[in-house]
């Protein structure tokens, strides 16, 4: 017998339809939220500030895990991704270095003109 199982998310701020689980943390306690895609830009853009000028934390979950292996929005990425998005980000004249971290806030931009 075949079986057919539908998840629905459910906005978690308003209640419609959400097309995402958003994860992010503070204070030490890692929090997960159902957002439509309205929302969750408007999670990002409030962070991003906060985001951008941050730097990672070693939270000791990524033992026995594969780097880049997570699900969340910032995952790692690829050399190809990363030199497609310094391209962009130079032709519309965002400074990104050569080498190193991309700021997240270029990676948003990149991502929302895409």
């Amino acid at each position: 017998m075949a079986k057919h199982t539908q998840v629905i998310l459910i906005d978690d701020l308003d209640g419609g339809e959400a097309n995402e689980t958003v994860t992010f943390a503070i204070d030490g306690t890692a929090y997960e939220i159902d957002l439509s895609d309205q929302n969750a830009k408007r999670l990002r853009e409030a962070l991003s500030p906060f985001v951008s000028s941050a730097r990672r934390a070693d939270t000791g979950q990524t033992r026995g895990r594969r780097r880049g292996a997570g699900s969340g929005s910032q995952r790692a990425m690829t050399r190809e991704k990363s030199a497609e998005i310094r391209a962009w980000a130079k032709a519309h004249g965002h400074p990104v270095s050569e080498r190193g971290r991309i700021a997240a806030s270029i990676v948003q931009a990149y991502e929302e003109a895409h």
